[in-house]
């Protein structure tokens, strides 16, 4: 490799004359002797071995230097790479000129602390010990000089150096290969891992600035929930101190409200004993009812006998109703069951009054429950089929007009029988007083 370097730099450039130093001087590793014949002179580079130019430049030296030396020293485009490179200046260091002394004097100094640590050495043996240990470091090419330099470096050393040299760079090339293979794939790796990446920060930027809308709208609920709060508490001890100030006007205040207090639970029990009386008063109702019908039944059983006096039938008392009370006057039912009204017209109009019927709102217009109420000369309340409403209004107009009411809680044409026949008794009475 490196005669056919040779051949191309001897052709691309014109060749440098041998100083007889160069001639004269001895090869490392050609010419048999004993180590003390060399004294203590380091050898130079042109100096070596041919075989050791090409490793020396190639691992002691690194590229941008050779670059730096070639540009200075050597034909400007005299290179098309980095390898014709290479084959020019391991070609000029086989013998003494400008490139190579550049290049030892680059060596030299860039590799003293090695050059230095190797001077201790003082025979072969101790080089070699020296050389095992400092190539197993990370620095092969301090070693390299270091080694190939010194003046007890012979031919056999010289030889296991460069073998060495020689299979670390093989390999280096298999494992640069290997490497190689493995770096496309990790390059490959990586610009996957790369876009999931970006996709990753996108939607990580997406939720960061959804989640600092949603912080910003958080801040302004807080604000104004703080707001809020601080206006409540201010009204709150707005209020407080009114009910101190009342409550200083007013000493006997907590008593009233304790006489209120129990005045709410009188009328709670009140209301309970009205709704029980109301439930026995239903009770009561029925009771009549029945003893009333069974008075009915006896009545078909057993018919009235003829008066001795006047020679009439007496009547029933569920089916008599006094005449003259009514006679002439307009009596309005509110409520009831609609198919007992038929009933109720015909109960009225037999005792001589004219019938009038509002269902108490469930068909009939609430409105008009006025302008019938005022029509009316006695009203029948039905109070088990009538709204609420109805009930208020009935009792109010005839507590406000004096008209007589007449309340009945069973819708039925016996009951109604009985509230007229009361309302006419009690339109009898002052007549006798």
């Amino acid at each position: 490799m490196c005669d056919a370097s040779r051949r191309l730099f001897d052709f691309l450039s014109p060749r440098l004359p041998e100083p007889a130093s160069a001639l004269s001087a001895p090869v490392a590793g050609c010419s048999p002797g004993p180590d003390g014949d060399r004294g203590s002179r380091r050898q130079r580079i042109w100096e070596l071995e041919a075989t050791a130019h090409c490793p020396v430049v190639g691992v002691c030296l690194p590229i941008p230097t050779l670059h730096q030396l070639a540009e200075r020293l050597l034909p400007r485009g005299a290179w098309a790479d980095e390898y014709e490179l290479h084959c020019m200046v391991v070609s000029a260091c086989r013998q003494r000129g400008p490139m190579a002394e550049a290049v030892q004097k680059d060596l030299d100094r860039r590799h003293q602390l090695a050059i230095k640590q190797a001077a201790r050495c003082k025979d072969a043996d101790a080089l070699a010990a020296w050389w095992r240990e400092a190539c197993a470091g990370p620095r092969l090419g301090e070693a390299l000089w270091a080694t190939l330099t010194h003046p007890r470096c012979g031919p056999d050393l010289a030889y296991k150096v460069l073998g060495f040299v020689h299979m670390v760079q093989h390999q280096v090339g298999a494992a640069t290969r290997v490497d190689q293979a493995r770096f496309d794939a990790l390059q490959a790796a990586h610009a996957t891992l790369q876009r999931a990446h970006q996709a990753a920060q996108a939607r990580l930027q997406e939720q960061s600035d959804r989640q600092g809308r949603r912080i910003d709208a958080l801040e302004q609920t807080v604000l104004r929930l703080r707001a809020d709060l601080i206006s409540r508490d201010t009204e709150l001890a707005q209020l407080r101190e009114e009910r101190d100030r009342l409550a200083a006007a007013q000493p006997d205040l907590p008593a009233r409200e304790a006489l209120l207090r129990e005045r709410q639970a009188q009328t709670e029990r009140l209301q309970a004993l009205q709704r029980q009386v109301h439930r026995l008063s239903e009770q009561a109702q029925r009771l009549s009812e029945r003893a009333l019908a069974a008075e009915a039944q006896r009545a078909d059983a057993f018919p009235p006998q003829p008066d001795e006096h006047d020679g009439r039938a007496v009547a029933s008392p569920l089916h008599w109703v006094p005449r003259a009370a009514l006679i002439d006057r307009a009596v309005l039912c509110v409520g009831g069951r609609p198919a007992s009204v038929p009933a109720y017209r015909e109960l009225v109009e037999q005792t001589g009054g004219r019938f009038l019927h509002h269902d108490g709102g469930d068909e009939d217009n609430p409105q008009r429950l006025d302008a019938t109420l005022a029509a009316a000369d006695l009203v029948v309340c039905q109070t088990g089929c009538i709204s609420h409403g109805a009930y208020w209004r009935v009792k109010a107009h005839c507590k406000r007009t004096g008209k007589p009411c007449l309340f009945v809680d069973t819708p039925s044409r016996a009951a109604l029988a009985r509230a007229l026949e009361a309302a006419c008794t009690d339109a009898k009475t002052p007549q006798a007083t």
